[in-house]
């Protein structure tokens, strides 16, 4: 009996990381220092200083004057993005953000932020949103577009 309890725990740890590693997101590919303040954006925004090209890689750009990708998880949505990035030279000031949900689970900002990196753009951030737009956004009163 304990060898068969053995062996039924043995199978349940295994799954258990198997099936954690399946939802594991890669690794963080931007530094603390590449993250964006909502507060400092929300700021120059209402301040009409932001020099900044926002792109929203995400379900739905809710910061105004960002511009709409789409989902970049989708191929067709990243091809948009890389079209809109490669008109702009290396060292614009560029922030994205997603929000659809917590950084760790994010499909759409490690392969935007990927892409900036590989192409060589020099001045890229990405708007610190750890939980959702709704959460570290909306809910704090900062900006929204109008619909």
């Amino acid at each position: 009996m304990k060898k068969l309890s053995f062996i039924f725990c043995s199978i349940i740890f295994f799954l258990g990381i198997s099936c954690h590693n399946s939802f594991a997101q890669n690794p963080e590919n931007w530094t603390k220092e590449q993250l964006v303040e909502p507060s400092a954006l929300a700021k120059s925004i209402y301040l009409k200083q932001n020099d900044a090209i926002v792109f929203s890689v995400g379900p739905g750009a809710v910061i105004p004057n960002s511009i709409d990708i789409g989902m970049v998880k989708d191929e067709r949505n990243m091809e948009k993005f890389k079209e809109e990035v490669d008109k702009l030279p290396k060292d614009t000031h560029i922030v994205i953000y997603c929000g659809c949900c917590p950084f760790e689970h994010c499909p759409n900002v490690r392969p935007a932020i990927a892409y900036l990196k590989n192409q060589s753009f020099t001045n890229y951030y990405l708007l610190d949103l750890p939980k959702n737009i709704k959460t570290d956004w909306i809910d704090k009163g900062y900006p929204v577009t109008k619909k």
